[in-house]
């Protein structure tokens, strides 16, 4: 209000600032302490309205603040998923009820299962906005092919509604490491690391609303500041990371 702004000049702003994709409603949600802002966009809001952090922020960093998802405690987890068919059928559950956002990380995706339920979820629900971070290169063909299929079904420089609905970033930083998880704005699956042998990520847990919501935000970020994989050419280009097939 002081900068006689609305929340999407606001929005616009910070993003030439920080080069990210913040919209009117992830603001709003920072505004309202519904969500914490990460370490980049704290410092871009500071550059534009010109006061520090601890003013800014103090509304979601107060220590008598109790966030909604530490209020959940372990009710958090709705479900461990001890078997690799659970831990697939579960992925698919988040991807097919996704409707607002689908976030999905990691370079190492094959399932057929788990890929074909997102590229119908992207085809039939038209406002849906998906994001896939990859972690370098992929693993295996099954996901560029995956990516070019998505390419397919929607052209990421399209804005349905004023929004752009796909966004592909890969982060190529050697130190930055592999995240997995899908999350929708209901739900989510975080793989673990298997309970019956060395080998693999076969397991896992099956998570709420509140945690899926900081899940999205984490994926919404980490592709913000990805190199974006936005075209034909570039998903062709990538190479398979040795060992894939």
């Amino acid at each position: 209000m002081a900068r006689n702004l609305t929340l999407e000049e606001a929005a616009e702003q910070l993003n030439k600032i920080t080069g990210g994709g913040t919209d009117a409603s992830l603001l709003s949600a920072w505004e309202s302490g519904r969500k914490r802002t990460g370490i980049r966009n704290r410092a871009g809001l500071c550059t534009l309205y010109g006061h520090s952090s601890a003013i800014l922020f103090a509304h979601q960093d107060g220590l008598d603040r109790v966030s909604a998802l530490e209020a959940t405690g372990t009710e958090v987890v709705v479900r461990v998923l001890a078997r690799y068919t659970d831990l697939v059928a579960a992925m698919a559950e988040v991807v097919a009820g996704a409707r607002e956002q689908l976030v999905v990380t990691g370079s190492r995706s094959r399932e057929g299962v788990y890929l074909a339920a997102i590229e119908k979820v992207v085809a039939e629900q038209p406002d849906l906005v998906h994001y896939r971070v990859l972690y370098g290169p992929p693993r295996h063909r099954a996901l560029t092919d995956h990516l070019v299929r998505l390419l397919k079904l929607r052209d990421p420089l399209e804005r349905r509604n004023g929004v752009k609905t796909l966004h592909i970033g890969m982060v190529e930083s050697p130190s930055a490491m592999e995240r997995f998880f899908v999350a929708s704005e209901s739900s989510a699956v975080v793989p673990l690391p298997s309970f019956h042998g060395a080998e693999g990520f076969d397991c896992g847990v099956l998570l709420g609303r509140e945690a899926a919501v900081g899940l999205v935000q984490h994926g919404r970020e980490a592709c913000a500041s990805a190199r974006q994989v936005g075209t034909m050419e570039a998903v062709q280009a990538l190479p398979l990371r040795q060992g894939g097939r």
